[in-house]
């Protein structure tokens, strides 16, 4: 009687000890993609600081350019205040689109183009850009081992019992994924 209910007892044991393992393993996780998102936020803060400063450059040469700098700070504004992986992406990619069409505007100006500030500024966005990617991938990434951990057994049940939920990724937009077009003039 004693051996069996010593048996129970170390069943009992071991099994706390392999929930509190996995619970520890998921909040571990967890914790990670909260940690990767940040870094994402820290890299759009970086760009978000950038892009006033490019603009003023812009429309120091073009000022009469004023629908694409208004378009700009719009498309900044609301990349700031978007929350969650979906909407930051949809938000960041129309802020690419408005910056796409600042850079266009400023191909129309070769002083503009050879300005050292205009320069520096546009290095320092494509960098920041550099950044934005390898963040957006760590985040990923994080959030992919993350989701993992709560959809596969065991820890899916430790994970549905504690509220565990999914996170989600953070999707490219379809013109990040489509093919890139080379233009020789």
């Amino acid at each position: 009687m004693k051996l069996i209910i010593l048996a129970v007892v170390a069943v009992v044991l071991i099994v706390l000890i392999l929930v509190g393992v996995t619970y520890n393993g998921l909040v571990r996780r967890r914790n990670g993609a909260d940690n990767a998102w940040a870094q994402v936020g820290v890299q759009l803060k970086r760009r978000y600081d950038l892009i006033p400063n490019l603009v003023d450059t812009v429309q120091g040469y073009a000022s009469h350019e004023r629908s694409v700098f208004e378009e700009v700070a719009q498309a900044r504004a609301a990349a700031i205040n978007a929350h969650g992986p979906a909407a930051q992406a949809q938000a960041e990619n129309a802020l690419s689109g408005a910056l796409k069409n600042l850079f266009a505007v400023a191909e129309s100006y070769p002083e503009l183009k050879a300005s050292e500030n205009f320069l520096n500024l546009q290095g320092e966005l494509s960098d920041t850009e550099n950044r934005i990617a390898y963040a957006r991938q760590y985040y990923n990434d994080a959030v992919m081992g993350y989701n993992n951990a709560t959809q596969t057994l065991p820890t899916n049940i430790v994970a549905g019992l504690t509220g565990f939920k999914s996170r989600e990724l953070y999707d490219a937009s379809d013109t990040e994924i489509g093919p890139v077009r080379v233009s020789f003039r």
